[in-house]
């Protein structure tokens, strides 16, 4: 927001420099993120936080300079010389989407240029002069921080006002030219025969004040925000009017907004101001906050005296009344984020100085790791994420949305439990008002975008969790950590002709096997996933639960896709919540062995469907005590092989723990194992 300092200056004195009163707001968290000069004044921009609303003014900007300096507050003259009474009429239909309304008339305005001091200070603020009338609502809405709007009162039929939600069908022209389809529960301004404005967000070009104006409604009026920010979004329609309210506005000032603006249209524009027409269903009451000073004082890890944060909140406008050891504190209600103590502990903290605050070490316990901690999960992620790096793989941060084609593309059946999603009722794109339930589309549709700008080879990871609708109140949201990998033709010193599938399962045994040292993983020879290339995938699983997959994607989810390319695509996606629940709850220790192992290679020729995992199966199952490790180290298929064979090639390592084996010894215990090995999977 900008705001003149010459203007804040009508409103107090602090006698402060422009650099100064810049400071003062910052450290009070109201944050000047510049300051510009024009003539012979300062612009100062202000960062205000979504919470403050109230600061969305000159006069709250004033309010704030007010409680840090001290200096007394002059609010500018609002008080109007009525000339009769108003027979306009106002009835709210929906008193809780509109609490209040209020209005005046305001006859034989003359329609002009604004004075050049008003188009100054509007231009200082980034507003464009329109004319006096509109202008001065626009004036009033920067100086006391609520909107107003004015109405052609001729083009207001039957000289009445009320106000509800549009209902069904109705399409309505802004003031912008834009005609706009209303939703059913958006709150709208009618007069006596239809629609002419919608609340709180933008007049309409039927009832706009002209050059043919000579008599105005001024409306003033409080609105939901959650009401005004949801019908502000539907219709993609934001302006300062909506921006305010969406936030909050202060339902008392409403009428001294009111006033201000009818007193200037008489002094600038010449009118006659009638009396006030307020429609008020009821009193708006804020809640009392109860706040202990011992409270506030641990929290901060200060000692400010009871009296001090009295003065402190009396300054900021809030009532306080002492109940023993604690404050009961009635907020204003310009102030409607004061709701909690916690609140009430920011306000003390901010008005006393965060800088007054002493800097101290927090005391934080040191905890044993014999047991498994809370953030385990976090610790192997990290690990994991560290791991996917020195891989080549870098980190992708996509939305939790997706659109639902995706699962279309990846040929998901209709009873796939990841065809169960998640709606959003207010998606930032139609196209993608779902939660996803797999990482694998949007790593797809990143890797489609770097292929497409050039890049060949492409790791691509992600990490987060996906949400599965399970039927209850609350979706479940597993953690999940995916990876595509596109390896292309790129000039090398040497030649890499590893196929992309176990280019990525050896990524991910470094995963599981070598980082987590998990046990009890398999792979099976077959996958269910119908997005992965039939021969080239696998579903895995940890101690018999499937805790995900790994494959090459098929040619038609490539095409489907639109990914640019004649290499293949692997991917894997594991479910971590299953993965990290198989790990043990404590680490296990074993001591550095002292005698050296003797390693032996097995090769066995075995039918082609005999799996590698099926053969290290039957080895562990046969494996002797002094069997310390089994592992595939070549594949072949070709001459010398029958067909409908392959040559697989194990290394055996042995170890005794009391002294070295001798060689006799071990080939006697690995004659006996190849000897099982081979009873057991039919090779020779």
């Amino acid at each position: 927001m900008l705001v003149s300092l010459k203007w804040i200056e009508k409103f107090i004195k602090t006698g402060q420099s422009a650099e100064e009163t810049a400071h003062s707001l910052t450290m009070s968290g109201l944050e000047i993120e510049g300051i510009e000069t024009v003539g012979d004044d300062h612009v100062l921009e202000v960062n205000v936080t979504p919470n403050r609303s109230d600061a969305l003014s000159v006069l709250g900007v004033a309010r704030e300079l007010s409680a840090i300096t001290g200096k007394g507050l002059t609010l500018p003259p609002h008080e109007v010389q009525e000339h009769g009474p108003s027979e306009f009429k106002i009835e709210i239909l929906d008193k809780e989407l509109c609490p209040r309304y209020a209005g005046r008339v305001i006859k034989d305005v003359k329609i002009e240029e604004s004075p050049d001091w008003m188009k100054d200070m509007l231009d200082k603020c980034g507003i464009r002069s329109i004319n006096n009338i509109v202008d001065i609502t626009n004036y009033v809405l920067f100086e006391f921080g609520h909107p107003l709007h004015a109405f052609d009162l001729a083009k207001l039929e039957h000289a009445t006002i009320r106000v509800g939600v549009a209902g069904s069908g109705v399409k309505f022209r802004t003031l912008d030219g834009s005609e706009r389809q209303m939703p059913e529960d958006a709150l709208m301004i009618l007069d006596g025969s239809g629609h002419v404005a919608i609340a709180g967000v933008m007049g309409g070009a039927e009832t706009e004040v002209s050059g043919s104006t000579t008599d105005v409604f001024l409306e003033s009026a409080y609105f939901n925000p959650a009401s005004i920010r949801k019908t502000s979004k539907l219709l993609g329609l934001s302006t300062d009017a909506s921006y305010r309210f969406e936030r909050g506005t202060d339902i008392r000032m409403l009428e001294h907004a009111m006033d201000r603006a009818a007193r200037l249209m008489a002094e600038i524009a010449g009118g006659t101001v009638l009396g006030k027409v307020d429609a008020w269903p009821g009193e708006v009451r804020f809640p009392h906050v109860l706040a202990r000073p011992g409270r506030i004082n641990k929290v901060l890890g200060t000692d400010i005296p009871r009296d001090e944060m009295t003065g402190i909140l009396t300054r900021l406008g809030m009532e306080v009344a002492v109940d023993g050891d604690s404050m009961v504190v009635t907020p204003p209600t310009f102030r409607p984020d004061i709701t909690i103590e916690a609140d009430i502990i920011e306000e003390v903290a901010r008005m006393h100085g965060y800088d007054n605050i002493p800097t101290a070490v927090p005391v934080a316990g040191i905890e044993s790791t014999g047991g498994q901690p809370s953030d385990h999960m976090a610790g192997h992620l990290a690990g994991l994420k560290s791991i996917l790096t020195t891989k080549g793989f870098h980190e992708s941060v996509n939305y939790s949305f997706m659109n639902i084609k995706a699962l279309d593309t990846l040929g998901l059946k209709d009873d796939d439990k990841r065809r169960k999603c998640v709606k959003v009722m207010n998606p930032l794109r139609s196209e993608d008002e779902h939660m996803r339930t797999s990482l694998v589309p949007a790593l797809i549709e990143n890797l489609s975008y770097n292929i497409s700008h050039g890049a060949v080879d492409v790791r691509l990871f992600e990490a987060s969790k996906v949400f599965l609708d399970k039927g209850e109140e609350l979706p479940y949201e597993p953690m999940r950590i995916a990876a595509v990998l596109h390896k292309g033709s790129s000039q090398s010193l040497y030649k890499d002709s590893t196929e992309a599938f176990f280019r990525i399962k050896g990524v991910l045994e470094a995963l599981l096997g070598g980082l987590l040292r998990l046990s009890g993983v398999e792979y099976s020879k077959k996958t269910v996933e119908p997005f992965l290339h039939p021969g080239k995938g696998a579903d895995i699983t940890v101690s018999g639960k499937k805790a995900g997959y790994v494959g090459v994607l098929s040619p038609d989810v490539v095409v489907r896709s639109g990914i640019k390319t004649k290499h293949e695509v692997a991917v894997f996606e594991l479910n971590l919540d299953t993965i990290f629940d198989s790990l043990p709850r404590s680490p296990e220790y074993k001591s550095v062995p002292r005698f050296p192992a003797v390693e032996r290679d097995m090769a066995l020729v075995l039918d082609w469907g005999v799996s590698s995992a099926d053969a290290l199966q039957a080895i562990r199952s046969n494996a002797s005590e002094f069997m310390e490790d089994a592992s595939v180290f070549d594949v072949y298929e070709g001459k010398g092989v029958p067909e409908g064979k392959k040559s697989l090639a194990f290394n055996i390592r042995y170890r005794a723990g009391d002294r070295t084996m001798t060689d006799e010894e071990v080939d006697t215990i690995h004659s006996a194992l190849v000897n099982e090995v081979i009873k057991k999977t039919g090779g020779v």
